[in-house]
């Protein structure tokens, strides 16, 4: 994704109109098309299609009924779709799919979010700003000045061939928190004017900075000043940041115990959640891509506040990352935030040199937590428990360094489904099947979009893997299948991107059921829940600015495989419970120069006759 001064966009695109009265990151946005529902028909033709690779032949033969009797002109399935439409179609409902999803997939689910759920970006080296303090006072003031231009509303929107994208969810990027309630969180969001703060971590201690005085925002300079301090100032403290990496109805009781314990504490609750967002000092020093992974994503698990959807990351030897909170909001916006903030530090775009301190500079605040026995338990136990969840995992990560995007053009394909190649090839070489693989797919061209599933797994892609292990099959053979596997998995993620996968209409006909009635068969035939547990979940985001980026594995047989697409390298971050992370790494690499060794013939030009 290009940098912001890149997403320009001259022309109003074809069918869409401006309502300039809402800003200009939210001029198209009530003209942004609703969430389709597909019909019933062409979900059945492809889920059919999705699920073949992945059964064995009676097991296809019992799902075929199921879906037969899915689309009989008087099924349960034709009242469910019916339904469907009638709340697409409803004017209470920007997106029939959004209120839906946000809690089943987010708000109501009860383990950690870290491990589990949250993300993390970590940043290319500055060399410029080896001391932390310096770093963290350029990400504050790049962050500011993005915050700044979504609060405005001057913020271009983001485009995908040349449609405009949803924007409506970067009002939870800033001034905004979760909060942990049982059965389901909820968000809570700030007015930016009356909050312009941020909140800094350091030994477990918050500390309140201003980021404005006189309404003049902090210069780089003065924001430094304040980083400084707290370096000088911070104290080992309790670690109530802890309580948020609790599962969450236990992290709902600890906050509760934490606001029974003292008035004070709600005071001190409120200017963590409405800080526009949270920078954490952490006294720690990764050099490796493994040890800034295991940073960012999940550090001590003290020094943090888990619940905030932006954390940056600055440690003692300068090294500098994100944690994204993804209840309300997917990576591509928190992407495009982390992305342009390092473009403007490393294109010096903004003034970052004005060496002025004004005298009326306020102190940072610390904030005051008054705790009792039943908070120190509360606290000992989300460590402990922490310290077990993170022990069950490993990580690794393939830096592949032997071609990027600018190969995979060559060899026309398209990059993206070029990797998730790979990553089946690497599966099968490790296990010698594949098994039901998710990508993110967004769905931010129509309003409130957030993703739908790409099924990855296709005859095709059986197929090709299949033919890599046969040594009887020859280059040419291989490079025909692979090449209908990339177009396989280019049709489906298109139909995903148009509201027109398979996960998401099964999920919502689903929603539909009432008390009482019948469930269809479909959703009874053991083929659904296959199809839908995902050994591999995998997503792509790429910046020249990262060195990093990941998340966990959905299941506790499955992998969570995150990677970027550099213009000469392939970065993939591999993480499990103890599968043997270093193997599918090993896996990973022999199943990318395998490939590039397939269609490399395929360049050489033919020799001139002498």
């Amino acid at each position: 994704m290009a940098p912001a001064a890149k997403r320009k966009q001259s022309t109003i695109p074809e069918g869409y109109r401006e309502d300039k009265s809402k800003g200009m990151m939210l001029r198209f946005e009530d003209s942004l098309p609703r969430l389709p529902v597909p019909t019933l028909e062409e979900t059945a033709e492809r889920y059919l299609k999705s699920v073949h690779p992945l059964l064995q032949s009676d097991e296809y033969l019992r799902t075929e009924a199921a879906v037969k009797k899915f689309l009989e002109p008087n099924s349960h399935a034709q009242t469910l779709q019916k339904r469907l439409v009638a709340r697409r179609d409803d004017p209470k409902h920007k997106n029939w799919i959004y209120e839906w999803w946000n809690e089943a997939a987010y708000l109501a689910y009860r383990d950690p979010v870290v491990p589990y759920v949250s993300y993390f970006y970590s940043f290319r080296d500055d060399r410029r700003r080896r001391n932390p303090a310096k770093r963290a006072a350029a990400i504050t003031t790049a962050a500011l000045e993005f915050q700044r231009q979504v609060e405005e509303g001057s913020l271009e929107p983001e485009y995908m061939r040349k449609q405009p994208m949803s924007m409506s969810s970067y009002q939870y990027m800033f001034n905004c928190s979760r909060v942990a309630a049982e059965k389901a969180d909820y968000p809570v969001k700030f007015d930016w004017k009356k909050n312009q703060h941020i909140v800094v971590i350091r030994m477990n201690q918050f500390f309140k900075v201003p980021t404005h005085v006189d309404g003049q925002q902090l210069t780089t300079s003065e924001l430094e000043l304040q980083f400084s301090n707290i370096y000088k100032k911070a104290a080992r403290s309790p670690a109530i940041g802890a309580l948020t990496s609790l599962p969450r109805d236990a992290g709902a009781s600890a906050r509760l115990n934490l606001l029974n314990a003292s008035p004070a504490n709600a005071a001190a609750l409120e200017a963590i959640e409405s800080s526009s967002f949270i920078v954490c000092l952490d006294d720690a020093a990764p050099i490796t891509l493994e040890e800034r992974a295991h940073a960012y994503w999940h550090g001590d698990g003290a020094n943090r506040w888990f619940d905030k959807p932006c954390e940056f990351i600055i440690n003692d030897n300068g090294t500098a990352g994100f944690n994204g909170e993804h209840s309300m909001m997917d990576g591509t916006p928190t992407h495009r935030l982390c992305d342009t903030i390092n473009a403007l530090i490393f294109s010096e775009r903004l003034d970052f040199g004005n060496p002025s301190v004004r005298s009326n500079l306020a102190e940072p605040i610390a904030l005051r937590f008054e705790i009792n026995s039943q908070v120190r338990d509360d606290i000992a136990n989300a460590q402990k428990l922490f310290q077990e969840v993170i022990a069950q995992h490993e990580l690794r990560v393939q830096a592949y360094q032997g071609y990027g995007k600018g190969l995979i053009k060559k060899f026309k394909c398209s990059p993206d489904a070029y990797v998730q190649m790979i990553i089946q090839l690497a599966y099968h070489k490790m296990y010698g099947k594949n098994r039901p693989t998710y990508e993110s797919a967004a769905t931010r061209k129509f309003q409130q979009g957030r993703t739908e599933t790409c099924r990855t797994v296709s005859d095709e892609s059986v197929a090709f893997c299949d033919a890599m292990a046969d040594p009887e099959v020859g280059r040419a053979e291989c490079e025909k299948l692979f090449r209908a596997a990339v177009n396989a998995h280019i049709r489906y993620i298109a139909h995903a991107s148009d509201g027109r996968g398979v996960d998401r209409h099964l999920f919502g006909l689903k929603k539909l059921i009432r008390e009482g009635e019948e469930t269809p068969e479909l959703f009874t035939d053991p083929a659904y829940t296959y199809s839908s547990t995902w050994y591999i979940s995998t997503s792509q985001l790429s910046s020249e600015f990262f060195n990093g980026y990941g998340w966990s594995q959905v299941i506790d047989q499955g992998w969570g495989i995150a990677y970027m697409i550099n213009e000469n390298s392939i970065q993939l971050n591999i993480v499990c419970k103890h599968l043997g992370a270093e193997r599918m790494s090993f896996y990973l690499n022999e199943a990318a120069g395998d490939i590039r060794d397939m269609l490399m013939p395929t360049l050489e030009a033919p020799k001139a006759k002498l």
